[in-house]
Formats: structure tokens, sequence, C-alpha cells
């Protein structure tokens, strides 16, 4: 079986071994961004990602906004379920943007990044902090994959929403909105592509937008059917 939760922020108890008894050996938890673990190099973190690999099922993420990019980059690149991802340590995955795997007979498209909140903040020629924004080489290798599937996958995860999706979700908290060139894009994709499910964590709520876009955070949700668990 195939699971779908939000971001952890380095949260290791959204992981213990308990949450996650329901799952069985080989089986897989994606986790839609902002894994928080990979973030200073210490011998603790070091220990914790051991920990996490050893476990009897794939733990798997794409990158968020708020990830240590230089340390996770430095990770291989591997073939692993028909696409290229990193790996951290035995089970543990970074699925890397604009791939398409197969995991459980179900193909899945996974895009992390997005714009962090705190950009602005930035000097113009800070480059090193900007790894967290697609570059526009990942989304044009992205639609190629798409275009050699014909844009028809079953599910879609990315860390960041369309921005359609993500305006209807500031409008009700009352929130400003302001539209980055990713979500612009998965605007498209939402069109362009065929998809069951897209799921999605960096608004930090559980809310179902409609009958396939599913907004997750601390919900622990059946891939497939989007049910909670």
């Amino acid at each position: 079986m195939v699971y779908i939760t939000g971001d952890i922020h380095g949260d290791l108890s959204r992981l213990s071994a308990d949450k996650l008894k329901f799952m069985k050996i080989h089986d897989t938890l994606i986790i839609c961004g902002d894994f928080g673990f990979i973030w200073d190099d210490s011998k603790n973190e070091d220990k914790i990602l051991r920990n996490l690999g050893k476990r009897k099922y794939n733990i798997c993420f794409v990158d968020g906004t708020h990830e240590n990019f230089k340390i996770l980059n430095k990770f291989p690149a591997e073939d692993w379920n028909g696409g290229k991802a990193r790996n951290i340590c035995g089970n543990l995955y970074h699925l890397m943007r604009g791939q398409i795997y197969t995991i459980e007979g179900m193909k899945v498209f996974t895009m992390g990044g997005g714009e962090s909140p705190e950009a602005e903040l930035r000097f113009e020629d800070d480059d090193s902090e900007r790894l967290e924004i697609p570059t526009k080489e990942e989304l044009l290798s992205a639609v190629n994959r798409l275009e050699q599937v014909n844009y028809d996958v079953d599910l879609i995860i990315t860390h960041e929403p369309p921005s359609k999706t993500r305006e209807f979700l500031l409008m009700q908290k009352n929130e400003q909105f302001s539209v980055s060139a990713l979500n612009a894009f998965f605007d498209e994709l939402a069109v362009q592509c065929k998809y069951k499910k897209w799921y999605f964590g960096s608004m930090h709520t559980d809310k179902y937008i409609s009958g396939n876009q599913v907004a997750v955070f601390r919900n622990i949700l059946n891939a497939k059917t989007g049910l909670k668990i």
C-alpha cells in the first residue's frame, strides 16, 4: 500500500513506529515536502536517518521549501522504481523533481520545491538559499517525462498546490495571496494531466479540495482512495 502525509518539519513523533504500526513490509509512506531531518549533518541527525532507513517499509519525501539543499543534494541519485531518487539510507528516499515512479502499480509524478515566504528577505546575489525554487530546466524536464506517458498518471505528489487551489485556501483564511511561477505551472499541469489524486502539503491543513485534489498535513491517507487511516 502507498500512504501520504504532509510536512514533517523534523518532528520524529510523526514517524514513530507506533504511529506507523499499520504499515507492512514493502509499503510506502510519501511525505509532501519539508521533511526536515536533513538539516545540520550532526551525529544525532545521522542516527535518526539510519533508524528511519531501517524500517521494513519505504519512507519517501519530496522536498519542500525548508530543507538544507546543500546537504540534501550531496546524496547521489540512483534508479528507483522507474525514476531517479536519492537514497538517503536504507529504505529512506528523496523523490526528485519531475520524476515519474511506478509504485504499487501506480504511476506517481513528483515535483518538490516552492518559493519560501522568507525569499524577499534575501540578498539578490545570494543564490545559495534559493535552491528551493525549481529551475526552468527542472520544469522542462518534468514536461518531457509527462509527454512520454501522454500526461497520464495516477498520482501527483507536490509540496505546493496549483495557484487556483492556493488562492481558494488562503481566501478562506483571509490571508494575502501571491502567485509563484511554480503555482502557475501547476495550473497548467492540472489542465493537461489526467490524474486520479493530487496531494500537496505546503498549506498545513487537512482538506479535500475536490474529488481529486487533497491538502494533507497531519493526516495519513490511503494514496489510492484519499481516505484517512
